[in-house]
């Protein structure tokens, strides 16, 4: 879109409305900025999930006139909580950046158009000031050329590029996003810059690089983003294990390497999959690297999920969500067909939980995508899918150990069993025994069969 003196935007939500008219009502200069403008103007207004908001307001003029405002951080920033979540900050200027992340210095009192002169990137640095907001009127500023950079499909660096990338190191993997998800060319010096600053971003925190993987993830096309990391020389600092698979045979179906495999499966997870298979879909074949031998890949799914596990607890994914993630790598490469008795899938599905099959099934599913797999292998997940969705309607209570009709104190008080192991080893005997046959999940029988049980040495 070209800039022009007046820009209509209709559709803006009400909270950020009315956060616009509160702040101009009380006499205070105000204007949407960053992203949400950059998204309004290239026609990507859906994909808006924050509203930034800047304004001449000092922090402690802003919170008073909301409510529902919460004061964050010395930086200015007042979050208005709401259905749309509107970051209101105060225009300010920013003085060394000694940890490569934060300010040393915020002054606020500032300009619009200085307030937008620390920014990153000319294309998040444009803002839109209300004339009219019955009308979503208002007026562009872009005093750095955003708009023009948009529309060349280029990303460039508000001022000195190795100035910008040096305040923050995160803004290095921040540019791959960008020219990833908007397929921006990156400006020659900027470029030059992410090339020789890419070490550097050893020293952001993990859990920075965690979000911002997941946001670069969670783009329609996600493998744009990781190929210019890995064009600029970021892949190997920051996920050292996916980049070292290039150059690594890939099965005769798919083309490329595995790493073209990898960003292959990435991209056919459908996006309104939790974040979690996108990123399993990027581990999976992780253990290749390290397999590798005569052609054949010896146990790379289980060394993957060991790997897998190293790099989730380098990025702090959370235990919950590594733990789906790392039983779905180490499991990807089951091999059913439709000669599986009714037991065998139980055995399956028992094997699987706690955790369960979500995440496996829809890491399965972009495998099979990335690797080529014809109408016949479809089906082939499809079927089993549906077998194992009958299965659980029709005993959902046998498929834990908890759902036995005894438990480890009936071993103990009925047949006298020493507490310990001996006892987890019985109850296991016995859930295998009842998954290939429901009708044994009796007390007396079980109490029976488990005398058989602990005989055997």
């Amino acid at each position: 879109m070209p800039p022009a003196d007046e820009v209509t935007h209709p559709g803006l939500p009400d909270t950020v409305r009315r956060v616009l008219a509160v702040l101009a009502g009380a006499g205070h200069e105000v204007a949407l900025v960053g992203g949400s403008v950059r998204d309004l103007g290239g026609g990507d207004a859906g994909s808006i999930d924050n509203w930034d908001v800047a304004t001449s307001a000092r922090p402690e003029q802003v919170a008073p006139l909301f409510a529902e405002a919460v004061w964050q951080n010395r930086f200015g920033t007042v979050t208005i909580v709401g259905p749309s979540p509107v970051e209101v900050t105060s225009y300010r200027t920013e003085g060394g950046y000694s940890d490569r992340r934060r300010p040393n210095e915020v002054r606020f009192g500032a300009s619009l158009e200085e307030d937008l002169g620390r920014r990153d990137f000319t294309i998040n640095a444009v803002a839109w000031v209300p004339t009219d907001l019955d009308a979503g009127r208002g007026r562009v500023v872009d005093p750095f050329g955003g708009w023009a950079d948009m529309e060349a499909r280029l990303l460039r660096t508000v001022g000195e590029p190795r100035e910008r990338f040096g305040e923050d190191a995160l803004r290095l993997v921040r540019a791959a996003r960008f020219a990833g998800r908007f397929g921006l060319a990156i400006e020659p010096a900027t470029e030059a810059a992410l090339r020789e600053l890419a070490p550097t971003v050893a020293a952001v925190s993990p859990e920075r690089i965690r979000d911002e993987l997941v946001r670069i993830l969670a783009a329609e096309v996600p493998s744009r983003a990781i190929r210019v990391l890995e064009h600029v020389g970021l892949l190997t600092p920051i996920l050292p294990e996916v980049a070292a698979l290039r150059g690594v045979p890939q099965a005769k179906l798919a083309p490329g390497d595995a790493l073209d495999h990898t960003l292959a499966a990435v991209d056919a997870v459908p996006r309104d999959e939790h974040a979690s298979v996108r990123i399993g879909a990027l581990l999976h074949d992780i253990g290749k690297a390290a397999t590798l031998a005569d052609g054949h890949f010896i146990g790379h799914e289980r060394v993957g999920a060991e790997l897998a596990a190293e790099v989730l607890g380098r990025l702090r994914v959370p235990g919950w969500e590594a733990a789906r993630i790392i039983h779905a790598v180490r499991h990807h490469m089951y091999a059913y067909d439709e000669t599986w008795t009714d037991a065998a899938v139980r055995r399956f599905i028992r094997r699987l939980e706690p955790i369960g099959t979500t995440v496996l099934f829809a890491l399965r599913r972009a495998d099979n995508a990335a690797s080529g797999v014809g109408t016949s292998g479809k089906a082939n997940q499809a079927d089993l899918e549906r077998r194992l969705h009958l299965e659980l309607e029709r005993q959902p209570d046998l498929l834990l150990r908890s759902r036995l009709a005894i438990d480890g104190h009936d071993l103990q008080r009925e047949l006298g069993i020493d507490p310990g192991p001996r006892i987890g080893h019985v109850l296991d005997r016995l859930m295998e025994r009842v998954v290939d046959d429901p009708s044994l999940n009796e007390r007396s029988v079980l109490l029976r069969l488990a005398v058989e049980v602990a005989a055997e040495r």
